[in-house]
């Protein structure tokens, strides 16, 4: 049966795997970004969760409240745990120096999978795109996961708010 699973998955499935391979890889080495890379994840990866809610479960509003709240429950998290923490900013060079980390790739491989797997249950079974409970348990996940690089954005600038404080 998985063999069957992957026969019938669509090739770009397998290219969008690699690219966020690669990407999460490259997420692990220590960096310098300017804001708009600092933007950059949570911009992709937000409306990408939000169309999944949407491609998923239509206008369901229990899916898109559970997103919301997920996507909050993110950022009061990393406020709380303060992800990443080797951050700072550079005002000469308007730079934020990030430490490398594995956790954008494990967030982006919990998305990709979560995704796949959800896309292939609804395909099998049609009924769980129907139940509440199942519309609200993936907004939640979706928004959780796509929230932690909103999350981590947020921290990674919080830095320059605390250089300017600093000076």
């Amino acid at each position: 049966m998985i063999l069957q699973i992957l026969e019938r998955t669509p090739p770009w499935v397998f290219a969008l795997f690699a690219v966020l391979l690669v990407l999460g890889v490259l997420q692990s080495r220590p960096r310098a970004l300017g804001r708009a890379r600092v933007a950059l994840m949570p911009a992709i990866f937000l409306p990408l969760s939000l169309w999944g809610v949407w491609n998923a479960f239509g206008p369901e509003p229990l899916a898109f409240g559970a997103w919301l709240v997920a996507v909050g429950t993110a950022v009061l998290l990393n406020r709380q745990f303060r992800i990443p923490r080797q951050v700072s900013y550079v005002p000469d060079t308007r730079q934020f120096r990030v430490a490398g980390s594995w956790i954008p790739l494990a967030m982006m491989m919990a998305i990709f999978f979560t995704r796949y797997a959800i896309a292939v249950a609804t395909a099998m079974q049609p009924p769980l795109t129907s139940m509440p409970s199942f519309a609200a348990a993936v907004g939640f996940a979706y928004g959780l996961m796509s929230g932690t690089f909103l999350a981590r954005a947020l921290r990674i600038l919080d830095a320059a708010a605390a250089a300017r404080v600093a000076t």
